[in-house]
């Protein structure tokens, strides 16, 4: 019973003291592959490394949105370079942010359908953050012919997870799970399993019985648990499932260096 947590940010100094120790928990609990999303040009290299370091790894190259005032004019053209040169599973994370008041919309949407571009020349898939912003992210996506991808913390509505669902991409679930009061129970109980994706989004957003610690993807096998539990089935059948979901997005022939 092989995981896949689609979205890890293990690359992050929160793992620095330990990674190799939180990498061999999570091969004594079958996951066997984590997708490191980037955020920031000046953090690819030390991804990148880290990433060749284990065969579990798998790096992704982007512009995170929070951060858009530490992305450079020639980053666009960098992101290019190393797509080129790396072969990254997916580009991501990019997205949109509007929760975020400080951000700028105008300014986030160029950086966001730059990227999106970059992804479609390679013919690669996208890895989404989306806050308050759903409707223009699901615009943006149909003026491309991006080749689907994640939509990473899958927070809207049904609605809106069919639309993503109709351009090719899966939804990622992970840690609000194991929480009693999550608003997103019914929405994982209503989905299709093959619409989801396991994920942890460490160092942030941790299981409940790690309330208030950092989160680790080798917390992962919990969020598979809450899911399978919500839908009533097998862990089994859902571990198998959300698998092929992955691999369904990702390919994992790609090199991880």
């Amino acid at each position: 019973m092989n995981l896949i947590d689609t979205h890890a940010h293990i690359d992050v100094t929160a793992f620095d003291a330990d990674r190799s120790t939180v990498l061999e928990h999570c091969q004594r609990a079958n996951i066997s592959h984590i997708v490191v999303p980037g955020i920031m040009a000046n953090s690819w290299d030390k991804l990148r490394e880290i990433c060749a370091s284990s065969p579990a790894l798998y790096a992704c190259f982007g512009l995170h949105p929070v951060y858009l005032e530490q992305h450079g004019p020639d980053d666009i053209d960098k992101l290019t370079e190393y797509v080129k040169q790396y072969r990254p599973v997916a580009v991501g994370e990019i997205g949109l942010d509007f929760y975020c008041q400080t951000l700028d919309p105008h300014h986030q949407q160029t950086l966001f359908e730059a990227q999106l571009s970059v992804a479609t020349n390679a013919a690669l898939p996208v890895l989404l953050h989306v806050r308050k912003s759903h409707d223009a992210v699901l615009a943006c996506l149909r003026k491309t012919t991006v080749t689907g991808g994640i939509c990473h913390a899958f927070n809207g509505s049904l609605q809106q997870a069919h639309h993503y669902l109709d351009l090719g991409f899966k939804l990622g679930f992970g840690g609000m799970l194991t929480f009693e009061r999550s608003q997103l129970h019914r929405l994982a109980q209503q989905l299709p399993l093959e619409a989801i994706v396991l994920e942890t989004d460490a160092p942030d957003m941790t299981v409940a019985s790690h309330r208030g610690q950092r989160n680790s993807p080798e917390y992962l096998p919990e969020c598979l648990q809450a899911l399978a539990a919500l839908r009533a089935e097998d862990i089994a059948t859902v571990a198998a499932q959300t698998t092929a979901n992955a691999k369904a997005v990702l390919d994992f022939s790609r090199t991880n260096t």
